[in-house]
């Protein structure tokens, strides 16, 4: 019974153990199954979180893109704005002596394997190790032979080595020489060309100082040439010069409106992750448009006198023009936007970096575009074309008459030489036009007063009757396809009451 008793003790002893491992083994299983889901979730928090690091990372960079295009957009316009400011800070004048070359020419170079001279072989460096035999080892037989077999052949190799010395020496020589005369002649080539070229600019320089066209057109436009204006600017001009008046006149082609950025402003939009654009207002191109053509012109003017070492300009004529299409007829068209006309004297008179430049060039006399971003032209107040086509030298025929002439005896040229000399003794700057193709115009003359002066054209009518309507009309027709401010007839008889009743036109009986 005991035994049994005992028996039954083991089995429940065993059967608790193993309960308790199966429990430990469940409780082992549990915390693997929590240790597993904790590592699961403790990586997908990680994956989350990496995500959300990258798309803030993502904006993040979205919205740098964004403030880099915006920074973009604000240099641009600050450099239209600037266009006029930038060349106060700099001196347009152009020195003569950094157009002359003034580098030497190159050193002469050679290798130190081609310069050194080759060692050249001396026989005792051969000989110095033979040992002539002494009056004992004479006694041994063979032993004087030996000693000059040995000397002859270290003659015989001295020999061979001097002359193979000699040759190698010879041709290092050569080559030498060959470069030292392909040197001294790209030498004489590179002196004579300074020589020519600085011979060049001193003719130049002396051409330009003693105020020849071709001279004070080249410095010019190597002044023009210089400036530096924002990317996409046109920068094409032509020049013309009028020795007599020192008179440049500047046919300068300006940008269009497509130069103003469209945009006027990025902005991300994160719930779209859309880069979206602004339009810049139409009021705000026109206006920044028109400042751009000022800026321009009161820029080149500045830019020619301050460079104007030589004092040959007196007067500028600025033109400005664009090319663009006709939106009506789709045709090219190259309207000009701006037209002034200007002295020195009074241009240096102009504090530039406080002046508003629209009221600055009104000041001037300027024909400015009302509307010059919808390319409404005005009249150039000098056409380019006239320069060298239309106006002649001619005379001082006041200077040719002898006393008071008979002026019904004078042919028609010469009243008109007459007429543009007394215009030019009131002090207008007045020029005679060819006597064909001259487009109604007898002479032109310029007022540069300020405000009060400008552009006039004169008709000379050397009649013996009364001037008719048709002659004022005509002259009227003139002033507004010349652009002018005031027409003035002169004429040798009396004008008809039409005539007397007109306000724009000037009459002059002589």
């Amino acid at each position: 019974m005991a035994r049994k008793s005992g028996f039954n003790g083991l089995i429940a002893s065993i059967a608790r153990e193993n309960a308790r491992q199966a429990r430990l083994r469940e409780s082992e299983r549990k915390r693997n199954e929590r240790d597993s889901i904790k590592v699961a979730r403790e990586y997908q928090r990680g994956l989350i979180q990496s995500e959300k690091e990258a798309k803030i990372r993502y904006i993040e960079s979205r919205i740098e893109e964004t403030d880099d295009l915006n920074n973009e957009l604000i240099e641009r316009i600050d450099g239209l704005k600037c266009i006029l400011e930038h060349t106060l800070q700099i001196d347009d004048s152009i020195s003569f002596s950094s157009l002359r070359i003034l580098e030497k020419f190159k050193d002469f170079y050679a290798s130190k394997e081609i310069a050194t001279p080759l060692p050249k072989p001396k026989l005792e460096d051969y000989t110095n190790g033979i040992e002539q035999p002494s009056l004992f080892s004479k006694l041994i037989p063979g032993s004087e032979k030996r000693y000059q077999k040995a000397l002859n052949s270290a003659k015989q190799q001295y020999e061979s080595d001097f002359a193979q010395y000699e040759l190698k020496e010879n041709e290092r020589v050569s080559y030498l020489y060959r470069l030292k005369t392909e040197y001294d002649e790209e030498k004489s080539r590179y002196d004579l060309k300074i020589k020519e070229r600085n011979l060049e600019v001193d003719q130049f320089e002396e051409d330009y100082h003693n105020a020849e066209s071709d001279a004070v057109i080249t410095y010019n436009t190597m002044v023009l040439e210089r400036s530096e204006y924002p990317d996409e600017f046109p920068q094409i001009f032509r020049l013309a010069y009028l020795p007599d008046s020192k008179e440049l006149v500047i046919d300068y082609e300006l940008p269009n409106k497509e130069i103003i950025p469209a945009i006027a402003e990025f902005k991300y939009i994160k719930t779209k992750d859309e880069i979206n654009e602004k339009a810049r207002k139409i009021q705000e191109i026109k206006e920044i448009y028109a400042d751009i053509v000022a800026a321009v012109t009161l820029r080149t003017i500045h830019e020619i006198f301050e460079a104007d070492q030589g004092n040959v300009i007196q007067l500028v004529v600025f033109n400005g023009y664009v090319n663009s299409v006709d939106p009506a007829t789709g045709k090219d068209i190259t309207p000009y936007l701006i037209s002034t006309r200007v002295a020195k004297e009074r241009f240096e008179e102009l504090d530039l970096s406080r002046v508003e430049k629209s009221v600055c060039l009104r000041n001037l006399g300027a024909q400015v575009s009302p509307r010059p971003a919808e390319l409404q032209a005005v009249k150039p107040i000098v056409e380019f074309n006239m320069v060298d086509k239309r106006f002649v030298d001619h005379e001082d025929m006041l200077e040719s008459l002898n006393g008071l002439p008979n002026l019904m005896d004078l042919n028609p040229y010469e009243f008109e030489r007459l007429v543009t000399d007394l215009f030019s003794k009131m002090g207008l700057d007045a020029k005679l036009t060819r006597s064909s193709k001259d487009g109604g115009v007898d002479c032109v003359a310029f007022d540069t007063r300020p405000i009060v002066g400008g552009k006039v054209v004169i008709q000379a009518k050397r009649y013996k009757n009364t001037v008719g309507v048709s002659a004022v009309r005509d002259l009227y027709g003139t002033m507004l396809n010349e652009g002018a401010n005031k027409g003035i007839l002169v004429t040798t008889k009396s004008y008809g009451q039409m005539l007397m009743n007109s306000r724009k036109i000037s009459q002059l009986n002589l």
